[in-house]
């Protein structure tokens, strides 16, 4: 087994050119590339600019265009800051703990928002450490892992050894893996461990509960905190019997739900959200507060859900560049696709047509 020096975790600014092409956040890599990434605004040139650029440099312009609203800059949600708020306290109150550390757990329904939250959480975490040792570059202060389907306790500790990039022989034991893979977050001083998709991790099964022990025991070994992902993780039995009630015992739930829309400040920090969305846009002929008046339709299309409406104004935004008409309108937004899960949820909650719109019956 080889175990990369301290010096090969030096954060560098990484070119697509540089990594493979399978870099997900799950590598030391591609996390790196994901804490280091900025999204910089074109400049939205002038009628009198556009009307200088050569076809070449109008297509040039075109597509730096869409490739900005294909990722625009994340808004910050007021789950985003809660699970960050807590998170810092609980790094502060875990430094000096020997054992039982406390952790945060970001539950809820399938597209609210987790991953996001999860990964938003560690790059905020990542660039503070930063900050404060700005000339320690070998730190490596998070790590992220999904919990593979069907978990036992090797396939989630090999999850964390390929996250640092560590190799085994072909004869290798789960004690070699796990040695390894502590013997290294402590080398490059992690602190702050992410593990996503924990439904995946089957309490009801004898592999899954052990999968469950070798989670609690990297816990136990690792000085670092732990912030966990899922699915409904309260009614996957994940704080049932004596397992759940020890998980139970050190973990705050934080649930995330769709965004509410109730008359007051939930439906005016829902505009308000919009508006923000509406602002880091970059069409030429898109008029403001076009997006904040249909605020209604793009709280019940999206269905309150977060990532959803991202894709609503993003998918709109590309289409308009390519039709050329460079504003979003309510036909726009109504050709971009949304998830099952959203297509739902606007169906129990949009509100009841007007009677003018009904059929009449004879």
């Amino acid at each position: 087994m080889t175990r990369p020096s301290r010096t090969s975790f030096v954060p560098q600014q990484a070119t697509e050119q540089e990594l493979p092409p399978d870099s997900p956040l799950t590598t030391k890599e591609g996390w790196r590339r994901f804490v280091e990434h900025e999204s910089s605004p074109p400049t939205l040139l002038t009628a009198v600019q556009l009307a200088a650029l050569s076809p070449k440099g109008k297509l040039r312009d075109d597509e730096l265009r869409r490739n900005y609203h294909a990722v625009l800059p994340l808004v910050n949600t007021p789950t985003i800051q809660k699970v960050i708020t807590t998170s810092r306290l609980l790094v502060q109150l875990n430094r000096q703990q020997i054992s039982a550390r406390r952790g945060i757990n970001i539950s809820g329904a399938s597209g609210t928002g987790k991953t996001t939250t999860l990964s938003q959480l560690g790059r905020a975490h990542e660039i503070a450490v930063r900050k404060r040792h700005p000339r320690d570059r070998s730190r490596l202060p998070v790590i992220y892992v999904t919990v593979p389907p069907a978990a036992t306790p090797k396939t989630l500790a090999m999850e964390f050894a390929r996250f640092f990039g560590l190799d085994f022989p072909t004869r290798f034991n789960i004690t070699d893996v796990v040695n390894a893979v502590c013997a290294t977050a402590a080398h490059v001083l992690v602190d702050l461990v992410l593990i996503d998709k924990l439904h995946n991790l089957n309490l009801a099964t004898r592999t899954g509960a052990e999968a469950s022990d070798q989670l609690k025991y990297f816990a136990e070994r690792l000085p670092a905190t732990f912030a966990y992902a899922g699915i409904d993780v309260e009614d996957q039995g994940l704080f049932a019997g004596t397992r759940g009630r020890q998980i139970a015992g050190r973990f705050t739930v934080i649930p995330t739900t769709p965004f509410p829309h109730a008359p007051g400040a939930d439906r005016g920090a829902w505009h308000s959200l919009v508006g923000t969305l509406e602002c880091i846009l970059r069409l030429h002929h898109h008029q403001p507060a076009t997006l904040t008046g249909l605020g209604k339709y793009l709280y019940h299309r999206p269905g309150g859900m977060i990532g959803s409406l991202s894709q609503l104004i993003r998918g709109a935004a590309v289409l308009a560049i390519e039709d050329g008409s460079e504003r979003i309108t309510g036909d726009l937004l109504e050709m971009v696709p949304v998830d099952y899960a959203a297509e739902r949820s606007k169906a129990l909650t949009a509100p009841e047509k007007p009677r003018s719109c009904r059929r009449r019956v004879a």
